[in-house]
């Protein structure tokens, strides 16, 4: 009886049912008989007809066995497809290159800036050690005071020597110059603390202006690049037809400006926002604050929120480092400030474009402005407290809050739509304004017997130096300085307005002086100016400024009023220095017009280049009295001169027609 209960009694009950290789399974439930699991698979297949567990089991093994191959080899497999996709880019990209490189331009810029990202994150995770490690010799402070000596002499005989041989041919280069040196006197003048001034500061920020003015403006590689990104920014704002044209009709996106350059900020608002949700802009801000950081001797907070405003505006940029604005020093405030005003965003840039301003000026002004605001921020407000962001880790900067592309594209067009509107209202108001103050100043003029009175000929005379000092003709100066003036008092917006008017005159072929007054400005003051209206330093701009800040950091109102009118004051020199260096570095680009062999076509419309050639053909021209006019030097062919003379005469006026 005690064996049944035991080994054999098991045994001989496994022979009776019948039952082979007894065992136990470990189940969700427990530990069940094996035998139990045997005759309830029996019975199923038995009694309801359905497919057995086992067999079930069976037949989903091999998909089983896969999926582990799979999770097992995984990151092969991602290899693997990682090379595949790799090599047929290269082929398609060979190919597209092979076939018509000038088409494939936009694709082979884009392929050497990812090429160089990932040659940066490989240096940098195999190699970023080792490169520390050699450099831990230059650290001897005795080694970084003569090298610190060496560069600074060596930068300045170049800077003497680039001037001397430079400004031979083209001494108006000069007048920038000394411009530059005005301004910077003046505000160090204005300095809170003039003993406290870090000049290692101001002057790696104006170096570093004046190398990438070289670079744009100077250099061809640097010119060529900058003048195909600002044409293809301008093939990449005309996509907003398709949606304003669907919206609003073909008629009104074509004749009306609102339909012109509000859609625009939508369409660059909404991109901006999908960039910054993958990273981009995130990545593009902390590598620039990152070199203006370990150059100047910035701290992290306030260079990175100087960097974002080339991106962004001012009131967005401060929103990344918003952490660190309650602890901040005075100094760290007027700089984030100071770039805010100095600096135009991203989304109006699209704006400026659309009016027909030149792209690559404004691409590079706003560029250019960011080390120089640095600069002359620590100029006129220097640190004298201790600041809590000493070190060179710099700010992390968070990704978008959206949850996908789609979020982050609809977020961006939402967001833009103010933007959008207080451009539009701005517009309106000021514009309003400023014909209200216009006819106020006429009536008053008019009460003393002073004839067209306005704010705009106001403007032209106490700014008339300022605009000169910058490298403006004297002929043009009075025009300028009313663009700066109204950029200044009034708003950006309509300041580039009226530049572009004056840029669409000239390249109509309006007569360049009417009835005694210029209408249009050359090619020199266009960049110019272009450069100091590059900025959102206008007396309206106090107010979003404060707006914006205090309501990150309520307790600070009063450190911000404190300092504010200077940051404004700062941006705005900012812009005005931005201007010397492009008129220090301006030349006239690419050949002149043949004059000859253009008039010698069937020229029947006015344009710029006709103008030019019909000035250059009067002033050749000479009269003896009731003989035919002449023609001496490359007019000698006096019948296809004289063709040329009366298509001239029929476009424009003057005396050599009568």
């Amino acid at each position: 009886m005690e064996k049944t209960n035991g080994r054999e009694g098991i045994a001989l009950s496994t022979v009776e049912t019948g039952i082979e290789n007894p065992g136990l399974e470990l189940t969700e439930e427990g530990i069940n008989p094996e035998g139990t699991r045997k005759t309830e698979e029996r019975g199923h297949s038995l009694g309801d007809g359905l497919e057995p567990p086992t067999q079930q089991r069976r037949n989903l093994q091999p998909f089983t066995r896969a999926r582990s191959f799979c999770k097992t080899h995984a990151a092969l497999f991602k290899k693997v497809l990682l090379s595949l996709l790799c090599l047929a880019y290269a082929a398609y990209f060979l190919a597209a290159c092979i076939l018509n490189f000038h088409r494939a331009l936009a694709l082979f810029v884009l392929t050497c800036l990812v090429l160089l990202v990932l040659v940066h994150r490989f240096l940098k995770r195999f190699f970023g050690e080792k490169l520390t490690r050699c450099l831990k010799p230059l650290e001897n402070s005795c080694l970084k005071l003569w090298m610190k000596r060496v560069f600074a002499g060596v930068s300045l005989v170049g800077l003497i020597l680039w001037l001397a041989l430079d400004t031979a041919q083209r001494p108006e280069q000069l007048i920038s110059f000394a411009g530059i040196c005005m301004f910077t006197l003046i505000l160090f003048a204005c300095s809170k603390h003039h003993s406290a001034v870090s000049w290692r500061a101001v002057l790696w920020g104006l170096g570093l202006q004046f190398v990438f003015g070289i670079l744009v403006i100077r250099t061809d590689p640097g010119f060529n690049a900058f003048q195909w990104l600002g044409n293809q920014i301008q093939i990449f704002l005309n996509y907003t037809v398709a949606g304003s044209s669907f919206v609003f009709g073909d008629m009104l996106v074509k004749d009306i400006f609102a339909f012109q350059a509000l859609p625009i900020i939508l369409f660059f608002g909404c991109v901006m926002s999908i960039l910054y949700y993958l990273g981009f802009v995130q990545w593009v801000v902390q590598k620039i604050a990152w070199f203006l950081q370990i150059t100047m001797g910035t701290t992290a907070p306030e260079t990175l929120a100087v960097a974002g405003n080339i991106f962004v505006g001012m009131t967005e940029a401060p929103l990344l480092i918003r952490p660190y604005l309650a602890d901040m020093t005075l100094s760290e405030v007027h700089a984030v400030m100071t770039g805010g005003f100095a600096t135009i965003s991203g989304t109006v840039l699209g704006a400026f474009i659309s009016f027909g301003i030149d792209a690559s000026s404004l691409i590079s002004a706003s560029v250019m402005a960011a080390p120089s605001a640095l600069a002359l921020s620590k100029l006129v407000y220097p640190e004298v407290e201790e600041s809590k962001f000493k070190n060179k880790e710099g700010v992390k900067l968070p990704r978008g809050k959206e949850k996908n592309v789609l979020e982050a594209a609809s977020n961006g067009a939402t967001d833009a739509i103010g933007l959008a509107a207080n451009v539009a209202a701005n517009l309106i108001a000021f514009l309003a304004v400023l014909a209200f103050i216009n006819a106020a100043l006429s009536w008053l003029g008019e009460l003393v017997d002073i004839q067209g009175l306005t704010f705009q000929v106001i403007c032209s005379y106490i700014l008339r130096p300022v605009v000169f000092m910058m490298g403006v003709e004297w002929a043009d100066c009075p025009m300028v300085a009313e663009m700066v003036g109204i950029k200044f008092f009034t708003n950006e917006f309509v300041a580039y307005q009226q530049l572009s008017q004056y840029k669409n005159k000239r390249l109509s072929g309006v007569e360049e002086w009417i009835g005694g007054e210029k209408q249009w400005i050359s090619v020199r003051a266009e960049i110019i100016t272009t450069f100091s209206l590059c900025g959102f330093a206008n007396l309206s701009s106090i107010g979003i400024t404060l707006g914006g800040l205090t309501s990150m950091v309520p307790h600070r109102k009063s450190d911000l009023s404190k300092v504010v009118v200077s940051a404004l004051f700062t941006g705005a020199c900012v812009s005005l220095i931005s201007a010397c260096v492009a008129g220090i570095l301006y030349v006239p680009r690419g050949a002149e017009t043949d004059c000859v062999s253009f008039l010698n076509t069937s020229f029947t419309s006015r344009t710029y280049e006709t103008y030019v050639c019909c000035r250059e053909l009067f002033r050749s021209t000479s009269l003896n009295g009731t003989n035919p006019p002449s023609f001496p030097g490359p007019w000698e062919d006096k019948e296809f001169s004289a063709i040329a003379l009366a298509k001239c005469c029929d476009l424009y006026t003057n005396a050599v027609c009568a």
